[in-house]
């Protein structure tokens, strides 16, 4: 069995894929490549992906049509290569369910270390599992099986806004800073905006019917989870 992680390069200039998938399997991973949104799917269903790294400007399905399907199935981490450099742009794809980017022309050794990172996260975040359910009202976040749910019902959200919940969640009450969560989510290498985190929360707000009764602005400070929270033990049902 192939131990590799692998990487799902998708890019319709065939130079791009090339060199990309050359960097890959240099830093160790198992690269797939697509020209298009319609092969990447395929390639996605047909194999174990562990990290997708995604043109937005494509012949076919657009990069934030495909980014928006690859998250309704599943959490992958997806970096975003575009040549789009307005902030509105990058925003916009973040909302979508990309968890980072990276600007054209790009070097090849940043976008390897930005994989890097994107793949140490997803697994510390997996190997973090809490020994429990935390409960508020309705609102049920299960940290052994990254699974979330309103009233019973099941809520899917991208890889950002889980993390971001759970991190309120962990510590309720506590504020925290748009640097403390960029940390968290992002990692030290980060380099990004704080109105990314913005849009992050935005989103998960409306994902979770928030009207401010879970997550807090606490203006020029930061967030903070409203409620109280408690927490059942390992192997608590969200139904």
């Amino acid at each position: 069995m192939n131990q590799k992680p692998a990487v799902l390069v998708v890019d319709d200039e065939i130079k791009i894929l090339e060199i990309v998938k050359s960097y890959l399997e240099k830093s160790g991973y198992r690269a797939l490549t697509a020209k298009n949104g319609r092969e990447a799917l395929a390639l996605l269903h047909s194999n174990a992906v562990d990290l997708v790294l995604l043109d937005l400007m494509l012949p076919d399905l657009s990069g934030e049509e495909l980014c928006c399907t690859v998250r309704a199935e599943s959490d992958i981490p997806i970096i975003m290569m575009t040549a789009k450099v307005e902030e509105q742009d990058i925003i916009r794809g973040l909302n979508m369910g990309a968890d980072d980017y990276v600007t054209k022309p790009f070097s090849p050794r940043e976008l390897m270390a930005r994989t890097a990172a994107a793949l140490r996260r997803s697994a510390s975040t997996l190997g973090r599992a809490v020994q429990a359910v935390m409960i508020c009202g309705g609102l049920l976040v299960d940290t052994e099986n990254r699974r979330v749910s309103l009233d019973g019902k099941g809520i899917t959200l991208t890889p950002n806004e889980y993390r971001i919940l759970a991190l309120l969640m962990s510590r309720p009450h506590k504020i925290f800073t748009r640097d403390e969560i960029i940390e968290t989510v992002k990692g030290d290498d980060y380099d990004g905006f704080d109105r990314t985190i913005d849009s992050h929360i935005k989103n998960l707000r409306q994902k979770i019917h928030d009207d401010a009764k879970y997550i807090v602005t606490v203006y020029g400070m930061g967030y903070r989870f409203g409620g109280e929270v408690s927490e059942s033990p390992k192997g608590g049902s969200l139904s």
